[in-house]
């Protein structure tokens, strides 16, 4: 027997970025959305845990005890009095180290799947607080959809979104360290003001506007990943000269994203992104996207 779970990646519209706290983390307001690229994790029973990984930058996984799709398995084991016996197997599609919560994403399916292959019947609250321990991106990838996400991001008050978006991201050459960017965020930024989400931003994706919403996107952490990533201003500049109305770095980077008018112009912006030699390859995606499935 196995469980299989599809998790969506992320494209934060808004992310807004306090000082540093004195547990190093930053208060944020961050408004996610999940987009319809995914990876999915198979779960089965084993001697004891092991991790495998396929696809796109799979040589970039950890494949041990450190890997998030691991950690997941042992805390929900550990909280259930069973050892996390599984195999994991993550098929990788969202992009390793780009911004796009890739490993929380397949931490939030390791839970969803090792709850359903072994029948705890954990809670909903008992999930998301185990996604919560994990890291702070990790528990909007368990739920998906759009959502605010306070404190460090993974206290969550999620919304609906009145329409559909359609988004590129262009995937960059190499990776960016989270903690490096931010790091950087704190060099370039040491008296950072307390963060407030944007009404309007908000408001934007409530109604389905897409005009409103291209208005209305924000990275904080934009000028640190551009400072460590230089060549990601040349991205952004030819996604906007394609036609996007929106082009921001997604996350800590180095994946961009790019908000388009339609399906039509997504595929067009794709297309002169692949064709400008900026970037490694450009995907076209959709949001939102529900959150951890069981297939």
């Amino acid at each position: 027997m196995s469980v299989t779970v599809r998790i969506p990646a992320k494209v934060n519209v808004q992310l807004a970025v306090g000082a540093a706290r004195a547990d190093g983390f930053h208060d944020l307001a961050n408004v996610f959305l999940a987009v319809g690229l995914y990876d999915e994790v198979t779960v089965t029973p084993a001697d004891e845990l092991r991790v495998t990984c396929a696809g796109p930058g799979s040589g970039q996984v950890p494949l041990d005890r450190t890997n998030l799709a691991a950690r997941a398995a042992e805390l929900l084991a550990a909280r259930h009095g069973r050892t996390a016996d599984v195999h994991l197997h993550i098929a990788k599609d969202i992009p390793v180290a780009g911004g796009m919560a890739g490993g929380s994403a397949d931490a939030a399916g390791a839970l969803v799947a090792c709850d359903a292959l072994w029948g705890t019947e954990a809670s909903r609250d008992e999930l998301l607080d185990i996604c919560a321990e994990l890291g702070s991106d990790v528990p909007f990838s368990l739920v998906g959809g759009a959502a605010l996400g306070t404190g460090r991001g993974e206290k969550l008050e999620v919304f609906e979104v009145g329409g559909t978006f359609h988004w590129v991201f262009a995937v960059a050459d190499g990776g960016l360290s989270t903690p490096a960017v931010y790091r950087e965020f704190d060099r370039l930024t040491p008296k950072a003001p307390a963060p407030q989400a944007s009404r309007a931003l908000l408001d934007a994706l409530r109604k389905g506007d897409v005009g409103a919403l291209a208005g209305a996107v924000t990275n904080d952490l934009q000028p640190a990943a551009l400072s460590l990533f230089p060549s990601l201003a040349g991205t952004l500049a030819a996604g906007a000269e394609a036609g996007a109305l929106a082009a921001l770095v997604s996350g800590s980077g180095p994946t961009t994203a790019f908000l388009a008018a339609d399906a039509g112009s997504a595929r067009r912006i794709a297309d002169a992104l692949t064709a400008s030699g900026t970037c490694r390859t450009a995907r076209v995606a959709d949001s939102p996207a529900p959150g951890a499935t069981v297939l």
